[in-house]
This record gives C-alpha cells, sequence and structure tokens, in this order.
C-alpha cells in the first residue's frame, strides 16, 4: 500500500537512510582484510582530521571508503536519472543503459580517454564533460528518432535505444582496435567497475549529483503534472519544452558523472525508480530521494557482492547488476505488455 502521509513518506525515507549507513559499514567492512566497526570509526575520524596511519586506517581511508561512497553516488546518480526518463517519456522502462544514453556517455568518456588521456586535467574533468556531451547528443538523437511520427511511442523509443546503444558500442569498440594503447582503460568503462576510485572522483560526482539532482528536486511538482501528458502539462501551466530540455540536461548531468568515473553499469535506473514507485508512489518529491538511496544502496551491495562472491578475483559490478537487471527487465517487459 502506498503511503498517503507525508509523515509515512518522511518514515520511508528515514529507514532507507539509515539502511544506506548500515550498507556503506557493512560493505567496508568485509574485504580480503575484515575489519571491525569501531576500526572503521576511528579510521574515518583520523581521516578527516589528517592523522590516518597504519596499514588499517590506509585500507579504510584510501581504499575501501572512497570506493563505497563512489558506489552509492553512482548508484543514486543512475536511480535519479531513471527517474526522470520515465516520468518525462511516461515509460517505466526507460533507463539510462536501455535508451543508449550510458553508452553515449561511455562513447563520449572513451574520445576524452584517447584523446586528452587518464591522468591530470584530461582524467578529472577531460572525461566527465566529455561523458556529458555524450549523453545529451544520445538522447536527444534517441528522442528525435522515436518521434518520427509526431510522437513518442514506447516501442520506438526503447528500439531507437538499443540501437543507438549498438552502434554506439561499435564505435568505442572501433576506438579501442585502433588506439590499443589505450585498451586497458577503455575496457574499463566497457565493463563497469570502481577499482579506480579515489576521493577526487568522489568529489566530481558529488557535486554533479548535487546540480542533476537539486533542480528537479525544486520543480517536482512539474514532474508530477509531466505524468499526465504534455498537452494536460502545458494547460496546467507547465512550459512543456523548456522543462523537457532542463530535465533532459539534470539526467545527462547525472549519467555522465556516473559513466566517466565507474563505466557502463545497467539496469540500476530501471529497477530501483520501478520499485521504489511501487511501494511509495509516483509524487516526485518523495520519488527522487528514495529512489537516490535505493539506488545507493542496490549499488553498494552490488559492488560488495562483486569483491567478495570470488575472491579474490573481482567481478566487475556491471556484471552483477546485468545478472540482477537483466530477468527484471523481462518481468517488466512482460508485465507492460499485459496492462
Amino acid at each position: 500500500m502506498v503511503p498517503s502521509t507525508r509523515k509515512a513518506r518522511s518514515v520511508w525515507l528515514a529507514v532507507l537512510g539509515v539502511s544506506l549507513l548500515f550498507s556503506v559499514v557493512v560493505a567496508i567492512a568485509f574485504g580480503a582484510v575484515p575489519v571491525r566497526a569501531d576500526q572503521i570509526a576511528g579510521a574515518v575520524l583520523r581521516g578527516m582530521s589528517g592523522r590516518a596511519s597504519g596499514a588499517t586506517d590506509a585500507v579504510i581511508w584510501d581504499l575501501r571508503l572512497p570506493r563505497v561512497l563512489l558506489a552509492a553516488l553512482v548508484g543514486a546518480s543512475l536511480s535519479t536519472a531513471g527517474v526522470l526518463y520515465q516520468a518525462l517519456f511516461r515509460n517505466p522502462l526507460a533507463d539510462p543503459y536501455i535508451l543508449g544514453v550510458s553508452s553515449g556517455a561511455g562513447l563520449g568518456a572513451t574520445i576524452a580517454l584517447v584523446t586528452v588521456g587518464a591522468t591530470a586535467v584530461g582524467g578529472v574533468v577531460g572525461v566527465p564533460l566529455g561523458a556529458f556531451a555524450g549523453a545529451l547528443l544520445t538522447i536527444v538523437l534517441v528522442v528525435r528518432l522515436a518521434s518520427g511520427s509526431g510522437r513518442v511511442e514506447s516501442t520506438s523509443l526503447l528500439l531507437s535505444g538499443v540501437a543507438v546503444s549498438y552502434t554506439l558500442a561499435a564505435v568505442t569498440s572501433f576506438l579501442m582496435v585502433f588506439k590499443r594503447q589505450s585498451m586497458q582503460a577503455v575496457v574499463f568503462w566497457m565493463m563497469g567497475g570502481l577499482e579506480g576510485a579515489t576521493w577526487s572522483y568522489v568529489a566530481i560526482l558529488a557535486a554533479m549529483l548535487a546540480v542533476g539532482m537539486a533542480l528537479p528536486f525544486v520543480r517536482a511538482r512539474e514532474l508530477d503534472l509531466m505524468l499526465l501528458g504534455d498537452e494536460r502539462a502545458a494547460q496546467l501551466g507547465v512550459d512543456v519544452e523548456r522543462f523537457k530540455l532542463l530535465a533532459l540536461g539534470c539526467a545527462s548531468l547525472v549519467v555522465a558523472g556516473a559513466v566517466s568515473v565507474s563505466g557502463l553499469i545497467g539496469f540500476v535506473g530501471l529497477m530501483t525508480p520501478h520499485m521504489v514507485r511501487l511501494v511509495l508512489g509516483p509524487e516526485h518529491r518523495t520519488l527522487l530521494p528514495a529512489s537516490a538511496l535505493a539506488g545507493a544502496i542496490v549499488m553498494v551491495l552490488s559492488d560488495l557482492v562483486a569483491r567478495v562472491v570470488l575472491a579474490p578475483v573481482e567481478i566487475p559490478v556491471g556484471i552483477v547488476t546485468a545478472l540482477a537487471g537483466g530477468p527484471f527487465f523481462v518481468w517488466l517487459l512482460v508485465r507492460q505488455e499485459r496492462v
């Protein structure tokens, strides 16, 4: 049952927040070298004050904490983008991966990698900028292809997304062959992983997510009205085309941030918004933060599974999310056809 009061929705948000904190602690604690909760607290306090020392502090502060926080931010970013795409297109099957936006961001990041490199300014600034340009151009192209008849049909949107995604993946593969010296770095983006997590990446993605999520949250009412259709939303005072550009820009920004630091990770933006919507309803002032928290939890736990299930070998986290998200997508597609 969807909670009908603001207090009930606040309780759900609090539960998700506590669950995320618990997931973060668990993810930091488990690994090749298990650590206790008190060791985590001590290492974090010493790291924040600049007094981190010893092997345990190095494992927690320099390796696991930035990786776990980056996983949370990636999950929150992909889920936020999923909420925006599903609202704008009124389609529960829309997400950054299926629409090809992740592939576009990946191609943009790849071009940046093979041209300006993965270090210094090239890695910290050039890759996110390239990913943002690729994501934005891709969603514009997909929508153009899907709206040939004047309206965006669900089937056309999905087919356009898949077609564009495969095309962009082929271009990315060509760049891998053409620039063999950059192949290892490019493979990182293709498979999806958080092995290269740093505090710089955490800061960059946190800033991109803050901007990309704040604007839609402030204008959550317009998102609610977009669910009624473009014509009805316009009648109720929404500048539809301008708002679409704003929302698509915000979605592309957070997808670009996520892809630039973690590569191609699918289905998080599809699964979590849909499940949260079933529990909390479609009101975006609640749905946006709740989906971000849920996506962060899913990503943190997925990365934990990727690190420990075959330890000491790590599985790319994109494989873990695909194994969970593939069957979920099939179920959602069948359910959508029956409605």
